[in-house]
């Protein structure tokens, strides 16, 4: 029988008091708690936007003492006025100073990065190297300061990893938490470097923690806003670029030319990330066959950028005086076509010489210089139906920076912020589209995480794949003393096949055995000296592998879904 409107309403009256009470309750036991995480989370974001304030600052002020630039945006122009000589060993001087840091501060001689940042997000709760990322930053600063060919926001990254991680440790936060922290310093960097906040937290969520988890947002975008302010009341509201007028699509049909400059952008990009990975091989391999010291390796690429830079000096720097000139359109085809490829051999042989420094702001100059001789050749075709070049040149810009970071959505809104232009949203979206869609089928998803995957850290394939390697099999392996332990008879009979796993394994390297083997279980032992007989330590069952990595994605998923 259908209920009267008096009984609906006085149910619905209290399922209201029922749901108020529900939610005060919420707030009175997990609100404080929350509160306290978003305090948490501003002061991360202020730190770590003082940082990239403080860094960019750094650069301004040795580049100015080094060049003698009054203003470090016009660089190159200075550096035209300088003699040949000092255009020569200000890198390579840099460079050795970079090599002799990294040398007594790392382990491996090698800046980190964006990457690590990634890897620190995915694998080891949020937490980043401290001593090796502060040497970076160092490394990092004279790098841009003394001439290095390559962007700012690498190092500030991983400055905020830094911080992020030093607060997950005094608060003893766990996984998520370490994560979300470790996304409040990242956003808040990149807001403060660049004056993006909107592409600062979207940059956070894309690239590095890799999900949009609702719980994850709120304390972000409070960081990210932190970081802006800071920037702001150093720098006002003012944008990196500034763009002549005229820039908006003027004709719908124009838009299958920049589904062309997508395609195109996603090469370069492309060309751009082949080149960097084969000149460090190469280094590498000239370093070990000429067995040249590790301290020495940066200044040598610090004197060719040298060598480059007296003839072309574009390439000193970050170079935004040459992306603000294509820009604006004050290049020569020519011109924009030689730069391009200048930039990315003097980006190859920086990053070749492990001299630190970013991957962004150099993929926004050879894509605006990739648009603009694009939207030249393009306006000179078919000139009564084209817009400005200049809008070509945003759109590459984009297009290139967004295939190289893997990042469409953070990259697009952050060009947007970047020069405050946002009448040309549908140029810039559809060859950024189209240049990740192309990039990512050659790459393994991006710059980063093709980097990470040259070291075996298999992040790109996502948690199915990296969360094997968290699990180190002496953590899950049942000991001897176990009631349910394998059969040490037959655990010795196994070793003596060379069917076993070395205490350091992961399960990772654990699951093809156990397919290929089709074993219950595998002996773990610790391996002894030349002449020495292993110690067995346990055995590792497929079941309880299989049971730890099920519960690990079934974690994963639900932080990712929160």
């Amino acid at each position: 029988m259908a209920k009267s409107v008096g009984s609906f309403l006085a149910e619905s009256a209290q399922d209201a008091a029922n749901t108020c009470r529900g939610g005060w309750k919420v707030l009175l036991n997990k609100g404080p708690s929350q509160f306290q995480f978003w305090i948490i989370a501003l002061c991360i974001g202020i730190a770590a936007g003082f940082a990239a304030l403080l860094f960019r600052k750094g650069i301004h002020f040795l580049q100015s003492t080094l060049y003698g630039a009054e203003d470090i945006n016009m660089l190159h122009s200075f550096a035209n006025t300088l003699p040949w000589y000092w255009l020569l060993v200000i890198p390579a001087v840099g460079g050795l100073l970079v090599g002799l840091i990294l040398n007594r501060f790392t382990p491996d001689g090698r800046v980190r990065s964006v990457a690590d940042v990634i890897e620190g997000a995915a694998l080891y709760d949020g937490r980043v190297e401290r001593k090796a990322g502060i040497a970076s930053a160092f490394a990092s600063l004279i790098t841009l300061s003394s001439g290095g060919s390559t962007g700012r926001e690498g190092p500030v990254v991983h400055m905020a990893g830094v911080i992020a991680s030093w607060v997950s440790d005094k608060i003893r936060a766990d996984g998520i938490t370490g994560r979300d922290l470790l996304g409040c310093a990242v956003a808040a960097a990149v807001s403060a470097s660049f004056n993006a906040p909107i592409a600062g937290a979207l940059f956070a969520l894309e690239v590095v923690l890799r999900h949009f988890a609702v719980h994850a947002f709120a304390p972000i975008v409070i960081a990210s806003v932190a970081g802006t302010v800071i920037n702001r009341l150093e720098f006002g509201d003012v944008t990196e670029f500034t763009l002549n007028t005229g820039t908006a699509l003027q004709f719908y049909h124009e838009l299958p030319a920049f589904l062309i400059l997508g395609g195109l952008c996603g090469m370069v990009a492309v060309a751009l990330m082949w080149t960097i990975f084969w000149a460090e091989d190469m280094a590498n391999h000239l370093q070990e066959d000429l067995r040249i010291p590790r301290w020495l390796r940066p200044a040598i690429s610090g004197l060719l950028l040298g060598a480059m830079a007296i003839w072309f000096p574009h390439i000193i720097g970050v170079g935004y005086e040459t992306t603000s000139a294509a820009l604006t359109g004050n290049l020569l085809l020519h011109e924009a076509m030689v730069f391009a490829v200048l930039k990315v051999i003097a980006v190859s042989v920086t990053m070749a010489g492990r001299m630190g420094g970013g991957v962004f702001s150099p993929a926004l100059m050879v894509g605006a210089l990739t648009g603009l001789a694009f939207g030249m050749i393009a306006t000179a075709i078919f000139p009564n139906v084209s817009g400005t070049t200049t809008l070509y040149a945003l759109a590459g810009l984009g297009a290139v920076a967004a295939a190289v970071l893997g990042a469409p959505i953070s990259t697009t809104l952050i060009v947007f912020e970047m020069t405050g232009d946002w009448q040309t949203g549908l140029a810039v979206m559809v060859a950024v589209s189209i240049s990740t869609a192309l990039s990512s089928r050659l790459v393994d998803g991006s710059f980063f995480l093709t980097q990470l995957e040259r070291r075996n850290v298999h992040i790109a394939a996502g948690p199915q794949a990296y969360l094997l390697a968290m699990f180190n099999v002496t953590k899950i392996m049942r000991r001897p003393d176990h009631p349910r332990a394998a059969q040490e008879d037959l655990c010795w009979e196994m070793i003596s096949e060379g069917q076993y796993l070395d205490r350091n394994a992961t399960l990772e390297g654990a699951m093809p055995l156990f397919e290929t083997l089709n074993a219950a279980y595998l002996p773990v032992v610790r391996l002894g000296n030349e002449g020495e007989p292993p110690v067995l330590l346990g055995a590792v069952f497929h079941v309880d592998a299989l049971r730890a990595y099920n519960k690990a994605l079934a974690e994963t998923a639900a932080e990712e879904h929160s």
